[in-house]
């Protein structure tokens, strides 16, 4: 089998999906059911600044009857959870009291309807379902977050530009795929097919295959074995950073987490508390406070720990993506406790 991309995870998304315990949305249900006579996913009003429902269907592709576009309730929010084993499904939160809340679910909608019925958007009004942003754990809107396999993956908080939204798209594709969803709404219209992409290297795709089957050390071993080939593979670095963090977040329930958390909050100096820390911070999306973190235990360390700790920020800052600008910033950072 091959992979969309030599990459089979995401920076931070992917152990979000492998993270046991992180959300939990067992507690929203379908605890109502929609009146007769109409769908639990019909589409209705929407934040100010939003395309009314009618312009939303024009330009949409064909997707059997299925809109790509859903208003999240209490009574189809089940349904949307059980549908994103088939398509990932991303809802965006929104409040009236945000003006970027139109205007982020106008560009989700727009890109999400160019994907051809592989991506489904569930606008949610946190003031009508207080309890999803609850189980998502946001902290403000707008935000978007993905469900695949009924799993949470954090993609962004804020405004985001078309490109910024299309790379996040586009890698919890490669996700998805890897979870084995892979399906679309539909006969996804007149969507362009994709070209069939290249084979990976054979060390890159024994990789992918340990990933799928939940083998993270099997995968770690096959990018080590690519980088002692070539040590310029950029690819192979990044999937070892990841799929360590992978690793390393698979042994942590909620409750260790939470005491986990708890104990680099008493001790701001314990290395193996506040690299822990900086691991759920990353597979919760927080990366500005995992990479600071660690940068400030650098600044406060010496010898041995302060080494430890240098090497880790780095692989994370694979994980997150050399070129974003938050582990720019973070590399300031460093260079300023460093030097």
């Amino acid at each position: 089998m091959s992979s969309p991309a030599s990459r089979p995870v995401p920076p931070a998304a992917a152990s979000q999906l492998n993270l046991r315990g992180a959300v939990d949305l067992s507690s929203l249900k379908q605890r109502t059911a929609p009146p007769a006579g109409q769908s639990s996913a019909a589409p209705t009003a929407g934040p100010a600044g939003a395309a009314p429902p009618s312009a939303m269907a024009q330009g949409a592709p064909e997707t059997g009857g299925q809109p790509l576009r859903v208003e999240v309730t209490e009574a189809n929010f089940q349904q949307l959870v059980e549908l994103s084993a088939q398509v990932p499904v991303v809802f965006g939160l929104w409040a009236s009291y945000s003006p970027a809340s139109g205007e982020l679910l106008n560009v989700l909608e727009d890109i999400i309807n160019s994907y051809g019925g592989r991506l489904v958007l569930g606008a949610a009004d946190i003031d009508a379902f207080p309890q999803l942003a609850q189980a998502f754990q946001v902290q403000a809107v707008p935000t978007a977050v993905a469900v695949v396999k009924g799993q949470p993956v954090p993609l962004f908080q804020g405004g985001a530009d078309e490109q910024q939204v299309r790379s996040l798209l586009d890698e919890l594709l490669k996700v998805a795929a890897a979870n084995g969803v892979t399906g679309s709404l539909g006969g996804a219209g007149n969507a362009p097919a994709e070209a069939e992409p290249a084979p990976l290297p054979p060390l890159h795709q024994a990789a992918y295959d340990a990933i799928e089957a939940g083998d993270f050390a099997a995968a770690a071993a096959a990018y080590r074995q690519a980088l002692l080939e070539m040590p310029a593979d950029a690819e192979a670095k990044a999937g070892l950073a990841q799929v360590e963090l992978m690793d390393r977040l698979q042994a942590l329930t909620g409750p260790d987490g939470e005491a986990l958390r708890q104990l680099a909050a008493e001790q701001p100096d314990n290395l193996d508390a506040q690299l822990g820390v900086a691991d759920l911070d990353i597979a919760g999306g927080h990366i500005d406070d995992a990479l600071g973190r660690i940068v400030g235990f650098i600044g406060r360390n010496f010898g041995p720990e302060r080494e430890t700790a240098r090497v880790r920020l780095l692989e994370l800052f694979e994980v997150v993506g050399p070129s974003d600008e938050r582990v720019a910033k973070a590399r300031q950072g460093l260079a300023r406790v460093l030097f």
